[in-house]
């Protein structure tokens, strides 16, 4: 099926939005790193971007007069200008440690949107994916739930193909695991915007509109090589500068495999705020049991295969039944015709 001309629109300025800026500010990124200073901040920024895309598309194509939820939307907007300034002004301030910074503002704008959010009808909130619960007994916390049985059992996965069976084991003895987890749960709250930026982009706007085009299956992985596209700058200037190409190979590996459960996530429950935290535990826990390593790390060719065979857990779920039937995802546009 065709898009017709407002999704065409919409497209456009989330496009426009969501991988322009990764390009714009790529070139900020680039000199930063080069000058040798910290660029973690302009990771967490970029992550807002695809649900700013959104918000732009929305208030821009949508007359005045109708309901939008404009507090949430203003205030996701200005953070993402606050912080795309902060990213700037690491560049020229390396003396400052940004680290600290962007996660302290990141937590204090977060806390300014969930009150607007909160001030916001629930009406408006349903209409615009922001309920919530998803939808009516959906049971959103069964897949926060899978997601984390299928993370855990691809680490033991690792550990056997590496012949650490029992050194990956013991982190399941540690309590220092469920602290995190348990610390993890709770800081969400605080610091949901960076995820939910990706997610009310990736899985509430473009999927649709991508399995609209090329079907469910084909728009979720179109999606996927996108979504890992999407990270280019990252990778050439923040995760792995020695080894971009195989990290970039990776990355669409991980976005292609993810974006499958997410995406089956999303449509079996309409719940944005689910798929945005199994983002939030996905890239966490991966902080967490690497020691905080995230920037910086080499990579070779092999570890693309390996990681095909480990996301096999979550690359399955395109042989599901919701990826099996044969009508299409109704966009945006339509569903608020």
């Amino acid at each position: 099926m065709k898009w017709n001309e407002t999704e065409k629109k919409q497209l456009i300025i989330f496009a426009l939005t969501a991988f322009g800026l990764p390009i714009f500010m790529g070139i900020a990124l680039g000199i930063s790193y080069y000058r040798g200073n910290d660029v973690s901040i302009f990771a967490v920024v970029q992550m807002y971007y695809p649900a700013a895309g959104v918000m732009l598309a929305l208030l821009l194509t949508r007359g005045k007069e109708e309901k939008l939820p404009r507090k949430y939307f203003t205030g996701f907007l200005a953070s993402t200008v606050i912080l795309m300034a902060a990213a700037l002004a690491s560049v020229f301030t390396p003396r400052i440690n940004w680290m600290i910074a962007q996660e302290l503002l990141m937590i204090g704008l977060t806390i300014v949107c969930l009150v607007l959010l909160l001030l916001e009808k629930k009406e408006v909130r349903a209409k615009y994916g922001l309920k919530f619960t998803g939808k009516k007994n959906a049971r959103s916390w069964m897949y926060v739930l899978l997601f984390l049985v299928l993370y855990f059992c691809r680490i033991v996965i690792n550990g056997f193909m590496a012949g650490q069976t029992k050194e990956t084991l013991a982190i399941f003895a540690t309590p220092e695991i469920y602290g995190a987890m348990l610390y993890l749960a709770i800081i969400f709250f605080i610091t949901f915007t960076p995820f939910f930026g990706e997610e009310y982009g990736w899985r509430y706007f473009f999927q649709p509109l991508l399995q609209k085009r090329f079907g469910l299956k084909g728009g979720v992985l179109v999606l996927g090589v996108l979504w890992g596209l999407w990270h280019l700058p990252l990778n050439i200037f923040y995760y792995s500068p020695q080894t971009w190409q195989v990290s970039m190979a990776i990355q669409i590996v991980t976005c292609i495999s993810l974006g499958i459960f997410f995406g089956y996530a999303y449509m079996k429950t309409e719940n944005i705020w689910m798929v945005s935290m199994l983002h939030s535990w996905n890239n966490n826990l991966a902080a967490v049991l690497s020691g905080g390593a995230v920037g910086g790390v080499t990579v070779k060719w092999g570890d693309v295969l390996s990681l095909i065979i480990l996301n096999l857990v979550f690359s399955v779920f395109i042989f599901s039944k919701v990826y099996g039937k044969k009508e299409a995802a109704v966009p945006l546009d339509e569903t608020l015709a």
